[in-house]
């Protein structure tokens, strides 16, 4: 084979690789026009890329053909070395690496892209991660990633049921196993876990729910629009992914807390000197017991001044803790 059919086989891989996949393919003449663009060459013609294809094909580089509108035939490459899943949990774990600089996240994450076709490539967002894998049900996890991640990128509303496991460890559903119809706005790594954020069409709220809870899920052909949405105000103001009810709270802390306060609010977070030794955070945040027992978790060293509901739940918590021990 000439060097420029060599040329020209290369060409028509790329195009292959870069444009289709499973849910995108194209006919003859969309080849030809595309390999025109690329190579400026305007001699090709059906019957050579079609011998083209084949080729392709008997090296092992997978051509798959079906039958479009009116008979057209519709080739596609759809063989990749990494599932949609995978390529979203690298992005992930990329992300969660807390010693990677900004900028070179940047990078791997573009490189990583480029191992499947632009279509799926544009699906891939740099979701908000923070921590690391836990010990969760594997392969149920990986495929709900798949079907979030298809509902997120086509606007599609998702279909499930959801529960907990029991003290017998018996997995129970919540609402009597009736399937939620949840509009998906994001997923994120978060504690150790999966986390779908999305509104709950039955209350019009926005919640979220943990991957390896949802059962039997599927991508529903209802389509939503997206309301304005801030996920990184979400995630910071839901305690270890607890819901509640949002707030204003006030909490004054021990100076030696400061960078405690600082990695769980960030560098933007409002904070006042109260004096030589304290400081007072101002925050929104959602009352839940993830709120709570992270107050509680640093002692005397942590004390909410509002609002007055929250200072009481405290203190009844502290009460309940201590008449645990007081009846030893």
């Amino acid at each position: 084979m000439e060097r420029g059919s060599n040329y020209r086989l290369l060409q028509l891989q790329e195009i292959l690789f870069n444009e289709t996949d499973e849910y995108h393919d194209l006919g003859i003449d969309q080849l030809i026009e595309k390999l025109r663009a690329e190579t400026g060459d305007a001699t090709f013609d059906k019957r050579t890329i079609k011998r083209d294809l084949q080729t392709l094909d008997d090296m092992d580089f997978e051509i798959v053909r079906n039958q479009g509108p009116y008979g057209k035939v519709l080739y596609s490459h759809q063989t990749r070395l990494f599932e949609t899943y995978q390529l979203r949990l690298i992005i992930d774990a990329i992300l969660s690496a807390r010693f990677i600089t900004t900028n070179e996240k940047e990078k791997l994450i573009k490189k990583v892209k480029n191992l499947t076709s632009k279509h799926i490539a544009k699906t891939l967002p740099e979701p908000i991660v923070f921590s690391q894998s836990a010990n969760i049900d594997y392969e149920l996890v990986k495929l709900n990633i798949d079907s979030v991640h298809r509902a997120i990128s086509e606007g599609k509303v998702l279909t499930y049921q959801y529960g907990k496991f029991n003290v017998n460890k018996e997995f129970v559903y919540h609402r009597e196993g009736s399937r939620y119809h949840v509009e998906p706005y994001a997923l994120i790594w978060q504690n150790d876990f999966y986390y779908l954020i999305g509104i709950f069409q039955d209350t019009n709220e926005l919640r979220h729910y943990r991957l390896d809870r949802i059962r039997n899920i599927s991508v529903s052909d209802e389509s939503f629009k997206k309301r304005d949405f801030n996920l990184q105000e979400y995630v910071d103001q839901s305690f270890h992914m607890f819901a509640g009810e949002e707030m204003w709270i006030k909490i004054r802390f021990h100076n030696s807390l400061v960078n405690v306060v600082l990695d769980r609010f960030g560098q933007d977070a409002d904070i006042r000197v109260l004096d030589d030794e304290h400081f007072v955070l101002s925050t929104k945040a959602k009352l839940s017991d993830g709120l709570i027992n992270w107050i509680l978790t640093w002692g005397n060293r942590a004390k909410v001044l509002s609002p007055e509901h929250l200072v009481e739940r405290i203190k009844e918590q502290i009460r309940q803790m201590n008449d645990v021990y007081a009846h030893d």
